[in-house]
């Protein structure tokens, strides 16, 4: 296997907490503690996992949108970590997001060129009818029209509203775009035209996707392989096939088994969890799941499992499900 196009390695972010009348730090949020996977030129990767499990928290510090508090990012073989400001900004050509909200993510003073246009613009690309050329011809790829380039957001539906954040990220022709729940806050009869957009999108423009979603049907049809998160970590890891057809974690049989099937004459059992989610504040020792797990052993409680390859790819974090074993030492909480 050549050079990875993305490589995250042991990837932590804890938000620290200030209080008393010094604002001292007091604790700390562990929204990412140790995530580590690599995507290929030309793959998609979804992400998935409850709300507050660290999946967007991830996709920005890719980005770096915010600073990781330990591990590395390496992107075409450079480390990310190391570059400076105008390094940092060359990269940025090859990285883009599409946002989650198409209402907020669009600057409202700014017409629908201005805002497209605006890459160009920064790194020089473009400038003068180029610039309003290849504005209007990434506004038709994405199926708006050259009439729309004079509009503002308010005047657009959301589907159109994320179609034109959609053609500002593959402006500059990115080599990687990482999509944060893009077709959430769309109406269902709209997301399916997103979503096919974004797939044709990627044969065409030969991008690699990482989608983060908690709709796992879209992840299900857009991803060549899902990771799934739980509290920070990546649980489970493996073509998407394999894990909607034979999950090894326990927290991701829950949450396929929340699929719903469109037949009401269908039955599925639900694996309903118990307790909610720990507060990333102060997680629990060992395995973080084991809270509300029903295959819990006492070893779970206060040893870490190990993250194992169990064949093709497929690699899970419960040696009760997955085979594999414990960390040699006891977790104690990340520090």
């Amino acid at each position: 296997m050549g050079q990875p196009l993305l490589e995250v390695n042991r990837l932590k972010k804890h938000f620290p907490i200030k209080g008393g009348f010094f604002q001292r730090t007091v604790g700390s949020v562990h929204a990412v503690d140790g995530v580590s996977f690599r995507l290929e030129t030309g793959e998609t990767i979804g992400l998935v996992g409850e709300s507050g499990c660290g999946k967007s928290t991830t996709g920005r510090l890719i980005l770096r949108l915010i600073k990781p508090t330990s591990g590395e990012i390496r992107f075409n073989g450079q480390d990310l970590g190391r570059l400076d400001r105008r390094r940092m900004k060359a990269v940025r050509r090859d990285m883009q997001l599409i946002f989650q909200d198409p209402f907020a993510s669009l600057n409202p003073r700014l017409t629908v060129g201005g805002i497209v246009g605006e890459a160009f613009k920064i790194h020089g690309v473009a400038s003068g009818m180029e610039l309003e050329d290849r504005t209007t011809a990434l506004l038709k790829r994405v199926g708006l029209h050259a009439d729309h380039l004079r509009r503002y957001p308010h005047e657009f539906s959301g589907g159109q509203r994320q179609r034109i954040g959609i053609a500002r990220a593959l402006a500059l022709n990115p080599k990687l775009v990482i999509a944060d729940e893009p077709v959430s806050a769309l109406d269902v009869s709209i997301q399916a035209q997103v979503i096919n957009l974004l797939q044709d999108l990627k044969s065409e423009f030969q991008l690699s996707y990482i989608i983060i979603a908690h709709d796992l049907s879209v992840v299900e049809y857009m991803s060549d392989r899902v990771a799934v998160m739980y509290l920070g970590k990546i649980v489970e890891m493996a073509p998407g096939a394999e894990l909607y057809r034979q999950p090894k974690h326990p927290y991701t049989e829950a949450l396929l088994s929340a699929i719903p099937i469109p037949n009401p004459r269908s039955e599925k059992k639900r694996r309903i969890l118990q307790g909610d989610v720990p507060s990333p504040i102060n997680p629990p020792t060992g395995c973080r799941f084991h809270t509300r797990c029903i295959y819990r052993k006492p070893e779970c409680q206060r040893f870490e499992p190990e993250f194992v390859d169990i064949g093709g790819g497929h690699y899970a974090a419960c040696p009760v499900r997955a085979g594999g074993g414990f960390m040699e030492t006891p977790d104690v909480g990340s520090a």
